[in-house]
């Protein structure tokens, strides 16, 4: 393992130079100055102003504008194809964009990429770890790609394990863990070079629902620390629990931007009747008087009214029918943007 580690290239820039410092967290809503690398004083992690994106004439991403507080968990929502990857990709300075500036930790992509990218740690939606390799020797092959040294690397491991709650797991083989424990480890490692930012692509995709309330748990932990999180995601309810603003795209667009709540109640703001079982064209006509909105999804008719207990009324003649209702959640907010529910 040893003669591994000492014949791999580093390929990352020194993260221990132009260090860029966020200055202590006092809690989540309020955003954090960092130093950027010319000196000036700056709330802005990432800035992305009139950025498209183009592969061979198709236009991936449409002169999109957003910005990211130092300290904050920011979240660009939307299914698959809305443009998250790219995005992503672009602020990694991996592609460049057709039109628009870019900059990340107050350094503009691509020009100062290597700069930027050894104060951020990546969680890519598929994991890349060794699967013959145990935990701990995954933490040490990439901290080398920083250009620490294996003292360095051994003095933080024993945190990242406690962090991830793999401190049992240490000597086990990747190939022999859980989804849920290979994708905490994947977060821990990304955290070997101690960033201010952490982008974090679809993490909990494909996870039960226990390995992802313990990635949020975690993820809400590097937030109380001050760490700035851009995260893609096409779940629901994980923007909506970890996010302080959101993006919402389709199409490389945006067509929503800001606090989760907010949203909610600007773009719908009442209870939501989901109502299955019966014609949703024949009983949209029904209720229609007492709701505000109605929406068909497949077999779904989705009432958004003031009065449940009236469009309950209504509907008591009809057998057969199931009714749940809930507050509104972001899956009403993008369904009313875009005619149509998220892609699972």
């Amino acid at each position: 393992m040893n003669g591994q580690l000492a014949n791999l290239k580093t390929t990352i820039a020194d993260p221990h130079q132009d260090h860029i410092i966020i200055s202590e967290r006092q809690g989540r809503s309020k955003f954090k100055a960092i130093d950027s690398p010319s000196g000036s004083l700056s709330p802005v992690a990432i800035d992305l102003a009139g950025v498209s994106k183009s592969y061979g004439g198709k236009v991936v991403v449409n002169d999109l504008s957003f910005t990211i507080a130092a300290g904050e968990c920011f979240g660009l929502l939307g299914p698959n194809g809305a443009g998250k990857s790219t995005i992503t990709r672009m602020i990694l300075g991996m592609t460049s964009p057709s039109a628009g500036k870019i900059t990340v930790l107050g350094a503009q992509e691509p020009g100062q990429v290597r700069l930027a990218r050894a104060k951020i740690g990546i969680v890519s939606q598929f994991d890349n770890l060794d699967l013959e390799f145990t935990v701990r020797e995954n933490l040490l092959v990439y901290g080398r790609y920083f250009r620490m040294s294996t003292r360095e690397i051994e003095a933080v491991i024993p945190s990242l394990l406690e962090f991830a709650r793999l401190e049992s797991k240490a000597n086990t083989r990747v190939a022999d863990l859980s989804g849920g424990m290979k994708r905490r480890l994947t977060l821990a490692r990304a955290l070997i070079n101690d960033p201010q930012l952490l982008i974090l692509d679809e993490p909990t995709t494909g996870l039960d629902p226990h390995a992802r309330h313990l990635i949020w748990e975690r993820l809400r932990s590097l937030l109380a620390r001050g760490k700035t999180i851009l995260l893609t995601t096409h779940i629901m309810e994980e923007a909506e629990r970890l996010c302080d603003r959101l993006c919402v795209l389709e199409a490389g667009q945006k067509i929503a931007e800001g606090r989760p709540h907010a949203l909610i109640e600007e773009q719908i703001g009442c209870p939501v009747i989901e109502i299955y079982g019966g014609d949703p064209q024949e009983l949209s006509l029904l209720i229609r008087p007492n709701a505000r909105r109605l929406e068909i999804s497949g077999e779904t008719l989705f009432c958004y009214t003031p009065d449940p207990e009236q469009v309950r009324a209504q509907l008591r003649g009809y057998s057969g029918l199931r009714l749940l209702e809930r507050p509104p959640n972001l899956e009403d907010v993008f369904l009313r943007l875009t005619g149509r529910e998220m892609e699972k």
